[in-house]
């Protein structure tokens, strides 16, 4: 085992921001009341909630009232997905998505009305076919994520030209501060440890003016589009994270960009090794490979063995026994698969050592 460890997976957690960490620890004193009750802890906690909301509108260019804390990223998917189809579910149930969209999303399509699934490019993106697809009779919304969680490709949100009175969802999880958001969008959702922020704190943005109906059952919280006692101290410390993170990107973006592409340079010289998702209109922090002749878990176990913690989006698991949707949409190949993640303090002696590492590690393997 190696002294030397690097985390290579902010794709699944990013490490605490140090401002998200300091913003915690002060607002867990203030923080503990229920923000709804009118004594003075509770106005304490309700002037913390309010503050964590303004912060994230700024950093997102939103307004305050289109942002609502939920439990998680899911949450916040199920619940911003849902709620605009049951607005419309008098003109049809059909949730039109691609096929790289993240379970969540894929879940709450079938769970909530009936999937109509796009194909993508091999790169991952999608074409003229999903706005065809919108146009379909009984379609309720359109949903399309703006960067995939598990090869960095970003869909062109931007230039999406849905029918009219058609929602556009917008699962924003990978992407959210790490980049500016995309137009368009009638609902978006988004997942603070992500970005820095502490898990268990989720984003959901709905547009002002937008039809949109709770989809679960309504409790007494002053937020109905979220639900149960808000976490005040971790939404807080998410706003933190989110207004330090923004403020920093430009930087790290660049650097980032840099060091995935040293990655993907390492990747594609080795044999028999695809480096999957679109080269250029990418994450700048993430990059995908599949090595032919590997199984992907022994890959990332002998790369933890080394000091590298990878992920692997092809994984075979025990409970599903199925390859990666998203490698699968894609025609790519689906096994031996690896994603690299930078953190924000990934340095380039961290991706060397990986890149020295890694044409042993997966000849030893064959």
């Amino acid at each position: 085992m190696s002294e030397l460890r690097a985390y290579l997976d902010s794709a699944s957690s990013e490490p605490l921001h140090p401002a998200a960490r300091e913003t915690l620890l002060a607002a867990l004193e203030r923080g503990y009341a229920d923000p709804r009750r009118l004594h003075k802890p509770a106005r304490d906690a309700r002037l913390l909630l309010d503050n964590a909301r303004a912060v994230v509108a700024d950093c997102l260019d939103v307004r305050p009232d289109e942002v609502s804390f939920t439990s998680s990223g899911t949450d916040a998917v199920h619940r911003g997905l849902l709620g605009l189809a049951r607005a419309r579910r008098t003109h049809g149930d059909v949730v039109v998505h691609p096929a790289v969209e993240h379970s969540a999303v894929r879940h709450a399509a079938t769970w909530g009305g009936t999937p109509y699934v796009v194909g993508v490019r091999p790169d991952g993106s999608v074409d003229d076919d999903l706005e065809r697809a919108a146009g379909r009779a009984g379609v309720a919304v359109c949903a399309l994520q703006s960067a995939n969680h598990e090869v960095g490709t970003m869909q062109p949100v931007d230039d999406l030209r849905l029918p009219d009175g058609v929602p556009l969802f917008v699962d924003a999880c990978a992407s959210m501060g790490r980049l500016p958001l995309p137009s368009g969008w009638s609902a978006m959702a988004g997942s603070a440890h992500k970005w820095g922020g502490p898990a268990g704190v989720g984003v959901l943005l709905i547009r002002r003016g937008v039809r949109w109906e709770n989809p679960f059952p309504e409790d007494d919280r002053v937020d109905h589009r979220a639900a149960g006692f808000e976490n005040v101290p971790a939404a807080l410390a998410a706003a933190a994270a989110l207004q330090a993170v923004v403020a920093e990107r430009e930087e790290v973006n660049a650097r980032q960009h840099a060091l995935i592409a040293r990655i993907r340079e390492a990747a594609a010289a080795l044999p028999d090794t695809d480096v999957v998702g679109h080269p250029d209109a990418r994450l700048p922090h993430l990059v995908t490979f599949s090595c032919l002749y590997v199984n992907g878990e022994a890959l990332v176990t002998a790369l933890d063995r080394h000091g590298f913690g990878v992920a692997s989006g092809s994984a075979c698991t025990a409970s599903t026994l199925e390859p990666s949707h998203v490698l699968a949409a894609m025609g790519a190949l689906t096994h031996g698969n690896v994603r690299v993640s930078l953190t924000r303090d990934t340095s380039a002696e961290d991706v060397e050592r990986f890149c020295s590492v890694l044409p042993d590690v997966v000849e030893g393997l064959r």
